[in-house]
C-alpha cells in the first residue's frame, strides 16, 4: 500500500482555472508505504520512478486522487492511473455526504489533528527555493491521510464537520 500525496508549481488560476490541472506541474510527491513505516520524496524529475511506484502498489490511498493528484501526473504520462486500485476517500465521502470536505476538516473532526498550511503556500514556498517546507508540508498531508484512512479502516467511520460544525461520523468500508 502507498499512501500518496503531490504538491504543485502553479496555483489554478495561473494555468487557465481547474479545467487545466495538468498544466500545474508537479513540484514535490510524497509517499508513505506503512508495511515500511518509509516516507518517499519525489521531486520532478523524479516523476517517472513515482508513477512506476503507483503501478506496482497493490493499494494507494489518497485525498483528491482522481480529480488533482492523478490529474497532475497525466501531463507526464500516458499510462492510465484511474485504473490504479485506488481509495479516494475524498470520492467515497462526496457519495455520501453529496458535499466534498476539505481534509483539514476530516482531520480535525477525527483525530483532533491540522494540516500545516494550505497548497497556496507550498506553491509559495516552492517558488522561493524553500523545498524543504514543501517536502515537510506534503509528507504532513500524507501522514495526516494515512491516520484518517487508517482510522477509518480499524473502526469502520470516520468524523467531519457539517456545514454548522457539528461532527458528523461517516461510515466507511476500507
Amino acid at each position: 500500500m502507498l499512501v500518496f500525496d503531490l504538491e504543485t508549481q502553479y496555483t489554478a488560476d495561473e494555468v487557465g482555472g481547474w479545467s487545466h490541472i495538468r498544466d500545474m506541474r508537479m513540484a514535490v510527491g510524497v509517499t508513505y508505504n506503512p508495511a515500511e513505516d518509509a516516507y518517499r520524496v519525489y521531486l520532478e524529475e523524479d516523476v517517472d520512478r513515482l508513477i512506476a511506484d503507483l503501478h506496482t502498489a497493490e493499494r494507494v490511498v489518497g485525498y483528491n486522487l482522481y480529480r488533482f493528484d492523478y490529474e497532475v501526473l497525466y501531463a507526464y504520462t500516458d499510462r492510465r492511473l484511474d485504473g490504479l486500485p485506488t481509495v479516494d476517500m475524498l470520492v467515497d465521502l462526496k457519495r455520501v455526504l453529496g458535499w466534498r470536505p476539505r481534509l483539514d476538516d476530516v482531520a480535525a473532526a477525527t483525530l483532533g489533528e491540522h494540516k500545516t498550511a494550505d497548497g497556496l503556500a507550498a506553491v509559495r514556498w516552492f517558488r522561493e527555493g524553500r523545498l524543504d517546507q514543501v517536502i515537510a508540508y506534503c509528507k504532513r498531508d500524507v501522514e495526516v491521510t494515512w491516520k484518517v484512512y487508517d482510522f477509518g479502516r480499524r473502526n469502520g467511520y470516520i468524523q467531519v464537520w457539517d456545514r454548522l460544525r457539528r461532527p458528523r461520523k461517516v461510515p466507511v468500508r476500507w
